[in-house]
């Protein structure tokens, strides 16, 4: 009863309501000053994305289609680009059979080992994982180098100690289009196979086992059961490797041109080379390859919406019992071994070996004796390399930074609220993954060559084109790490009395640090090696180390290349051991916290 009377207004009290046109109290300006804070940062953040998505493309298609006196809309770039000449069908073909075959090696090796890697007793399983390090530690031009001396068709090791010996002939010229597949598809075929190990482990193998029990052969459950349950799985890794290898600049530039093969890419940046500089056309070139990606994500969205009823992931714990080998594991077990060799030790190796020469020689009994650390001293000595450094530390760091901030902010609106246009936001921070790097460094061109801005030249451009670059790539980490946090979280923290922003800082970021961490370490690394977009962008200062070795390469400089190659990898290795080490002990210092 007490509580109830007190409960109780009494008629006689003062009324507790403030007068109309009274001031508002603390809580109600608090509650302003929160939905204002949060509508800046959102707002910002939308504005952000839609102008790294959506400007430099937009710059890139008027430049395009303007005619010369700037006042119409004209096809003359295209026209100077693709007509009066055979190179533009060749140039086709080529881009065409050389994404299409990389993509096809990549998968079919990828595929084949994550299936022996998850569903057969093979032998060696651990060294899968130390081969699917190889993308992001080993740089594409490093990689493409590292097969050029063991495939040169005059110097290379192959010819001259394996195929020259045995046949008395030099078969393997890795200055071919053949030559551009191989390179291309080994090195990304360790992405394919950690795309379908993922799959391989989510997928119910129990029909797999019933079709086995019914009696079926094990090459039929392969065909009718297991390729069709991962058909999604497969079709976004085809999807993966096709945009890649269509954006490849590395592998073209330094194996295709050297025979005369253009693809889109190389042709891109021979036009831009060139005197006097074509700009038009150089933009109808990247629109084509544009188009192109564009096309082949459009068809997958296609072939993904018919193979939705083999989607069956369970959450159900059933362990499949591992496919016996028996007589084949031998076999199984060197093929292993001797993919590990041809993907990770051979390439690295010539790389070591290459850097210690004076001059690049097969092996031999004066070459070895000539070994020398001449090379790396002279990298040590070369003013530009701690440049170089320099500005690829500032970059990597800036963009893993600044792309996973964002992509957190965004991915908080496009879960979390419903605001009118957050699909179309989620749609438009996807947006560059099919850009390829060249053609976004040629759009950001036209932007700021246009824009009375003191940005081209400098490291801010470059830093702009790696944020662009990289956003969806920040924003897939971002969004599975906001997918797997429950809302009452942060509604718990506002019935507290927290703000947005302190909620946002104390809360969403501590629970999401792992896949953030994650996500800021892979932008850091691919940030470091990033060439294709970088190419067009950076001025004489504003080098960084893969431009450096790039320049290194048209020197022909070959054995300082190496060295400085070598030391590239070594300082990826430290930064991503530092960086998930750091990561593991901050994820225990906030288990540590939590448990108090």
């Amino acid at each position: 009863m007490a509580l109830i009377s007190a409960s109780r207004k009494d008629p006689a009290a003062p009324s507790q309501d403030p007068p109309p046109g009274s001031r508002p109290g603390p809580l109600a300006r608090l509650r302003g000053r929160r939905f204002s804070t949060q509508a800046l940062l959102v707002g910002a953040a939308v504005l952000v994305v839609g102008y790294l998505a959506v400007v430099p493309l937009g710059y890139l298609v008027h430049d395009t289609f303007l005619d010369a006196d700037g006042t119409g809309v004209s096809l003359d770039a295209f026209a100077r680009a693709y007509g009066g000449n055979s190179q533009s069908g060749d140039m086709l073909l080529n881009s065409l059979w050389f994404a299409l075959g990389s993509a096809a090696l990549a998968l079919v090796l990828g595929s084949t080992l994550a299936y022996i890697q998850v569903r057969t007793d093979t032998p060696f399983k651990s060294l899968f994982f130390a081969a699917s390090l190889v993308p992001l530690i080993v740089p594409g031009i490093l990689y493409s180098t590292s097969w050029i001396f063991l495939g040169d068709p005059e110097s290379g090791l192959l010819n001259g100690l394996l195929f020259e010996p045995l046949t008395g002939t030099d078969p393997v010229n890795i200055y071919s289009v053949w030559g551009m597949i191989w390179v291309q598809g080994l090195h990304l075929s360790p992405v394919a196979f950690l795309l379908m190990v993922a799959a391989f482990r989510a997928m119910d193998p129990s029909l797999e086992e019933s079709a086995a029990m019914s009696g079926a052969s094990r090459l039929t459950v392969l065909r009718r059961i297991t390729v069709p349950l991962v058909r999604p799985a497969l079709i976004s890794a085809a999807l993966l490797m096709f945009v890649q290898s269509l954006e490849s600049f590395e592998v073209p530039a330094l194996l295709g041109l050297q025979n005369g093969i253009y693809v889109f890419t190389s042709r891109i940046y021979f036009v831009l080379r060139s005197y006097p500089t074509d700009y038009g056309a150089a933009g109808a070139y990247a629109i084509g390859l544009l188009v192109i990606a564009a096309a082949g994500v459009l068809l997958s969205s296609w072939l993904q919406r018919s193979s939705r009823n083999f989607q069956t992931v369970t959450g159900k714990a059933f362990r499949p019992r591992p496919v016996e080998l028996g007589r084949a594991r031998p076999f199984v077990g060197v093929a292993v071994v001797l993919y590990f060799l041809v993907t990770v030790v051979l390439p690295v190796a010539v790389l070591v070996y290459a850097s210690l020469l004076p001059y690049y020689a097969a092996p031999s009994a004066e070459t070895l004796s000539s070994l020398t650390f001449d090379n790396y001293r002279q990298v040590f000595d070369m003013p530009l390399a701690f440049t170089a450094l320099k500005n690829s530390l500032i970059l990597g760091l800036g963009a893993a930074t600044v792309v996973m901030l964002l992509t957190t902010v965004v991915s908080w609106v496009v879960l979390r609220t419903k605001a009118r246009g957050r699909r179309f936001l989620d749609l438009l921070a996807f947006t560059p993954i099919v850009i390829p790097g060249l053609v976004l460094g040629l759009a950001l061109a036209f932007v700021y060559l246009r824009m009375p801005l003191p940005v081209y030249g400098t490291l801010l451009i470059l830093l702009v084109s790696y944020c662009t670059r990289y956003l969806p790539y920040g924003m897939r980490y971002s969004s599975a790490a906001m997918a797997q946090m429950a809302p009452e979280l942060e509604e718990s923290a506002a019935v507290s009395g927290a703000s947005w922003f302190q909620t946002f800082r104390r809360v969403l970021l501590p629970l999401m640090s792992s896949g953030i961490l994650a996500g800021w370490v892979y932008i850091l690394v691919v940030s470091f090696r990033e060439l294709s977009s970088t190419i067009l962008l950076y001025s004489p200062g504003k080098e960084v180390l893969s431009v450096l070795i790039w320049e290194q390469f048209e020197n022909g400089q070959f054995t300082t290349l190496a060295a400085l190659g070598v030391c590239m990898v070594l300082l990826l290795v430290v930064l991503v051991a530092l960086a998930y080490r750091f990561g593991a002990r901050f994820g225990l210092q906030n288990q540590a916290d939590s448990s108090h």
